[in-house]
């Protein structure tokens, strides 16, 4: 590997250097828990590295709780995720998603922001944000903006980024007010249990309120298709049902509704056929778990 590496130390010293690279190939490296093995393996020339982790700024790097959401700086590890206990209460999804990201070392230095723009469509932490309908915050030389995480992907390693940009922060929508009882997890399917790429994940975030009422629900699926997609229409199947009226038939409804979204490959760790029949039928696990959560509690 051959690159040159710039540290900036601030985002007014980052935006300098930004500037005098327009017209220079570079990448961004916080973690560099995938760069640094991709270039190994498909070197680039002429490469400039602008290495985030030495910037200081607590947006950037930190963890905060406002009226209505908590956001996630961009360079927030996943250890930090999992230490993180309101996040734990919260939102189990993310937690969980983090919890089970790589090994206890990667996760030291891993980041959010490294997992989102990697773009992967097997990435653990992106699942469960687009699970929860998050926001990316996005800065560049010529200003702010915001998209939906669930836009932000264009293709496999492609993403909304333009050339100057970098995400900054991710903004999490604070549960409904009268929520009582969440069903959050993070569902994760490989060859082996751990350090394993995703065949199949499944990311999912249920309020239900105190008549036991599906206030909204958020559902996205991972390694099934070009990019982590949101399953709009299944989530619209089940919202604002009473969940001690859900059937069999509902279930099996609402798993083929998420199913409509995927479009999986054969590769060698799962045939298309395999990730399909698992994808369904952990859809429709899902939400006979919670039947027969009702059916224990009667």
């Amino acid at each position: 590997m051959n690159f040159e590496l710039i540290n900036p130390q601030s985002f007014k010293e980052l935006f300098l250097v930004l500037k005098k690279l327009k017209h220079r190939k570079y990448r961004y490296a916080a973690g560099c828990t995938d760069i640094l093995i991709e270039l190994k393996r498909n070197p680039e020339d002429d490469l400039t590295l602008v290495n985030l982790s030495q910037i200081n700024d607590f947006k950037f790097r930190g963890i905060s709780q406002t009226k209505n959401s908590v956001r996630l700086g961009a360079g927030v590890t996943a250890n930090d995720i999992v230490r993180n206990l309101n996040i734990k209460l919260l939102y189990p999804v993310l937690w969980e998603a983090a919890y089970n990201l790589a090994s206890t070392q990667i996760r030291q230095v891993a980041t959010i922001g490294g997992n989102i723009c990697t773009a992967s469509p097997s990435g653990d932490i992106t699942c469960a944000l687009v699970s929860l309908d998050a926001t990316c915050v996005i800065i560049g030389v010529h200003g702010e903006r915001e998209i939906r995480i669930r836009d932000f992907f264009e293709g496999p390693r492609q993403t909304a980024l333009k050339k100057g940009e970098l995400l900054y922060e991710i903004i999490i929508p604070g549960n409904k007010k009268n929520t009582v009882k969440l069903f959050s997890s993070f569902i994760k399917i490989g060859t082996r249990r751990s350090m394993e790429c995703s065949v199949v994940s499944i990311a999912y975030h249920i309020q239900i309120d105190g008549f036991n009422k599906i206030l909204t629900s958020g559902f996205a699926i991972g390694a099934v298709a070009p990019t982590i997609r949101f399953t709009a229409k299944a989530c619209d199947f089940i919202n604002r049902k009473n969940i001690n009226a859900l059937t069999e038939r509902d279930a099996e409804s609402f798993a083929l509704k998420v199913s409509e979204y995927s479009d999986p490959i054969s590769d060698i760790r799962a045939t298309r056929w395999y990730r399909e029949k698992v994808l369904f039928n952990l859809s429709k696990s899902i939400i006979e778990d919670i039947i027969k959560c009702q059916i224990e509690v009667k």
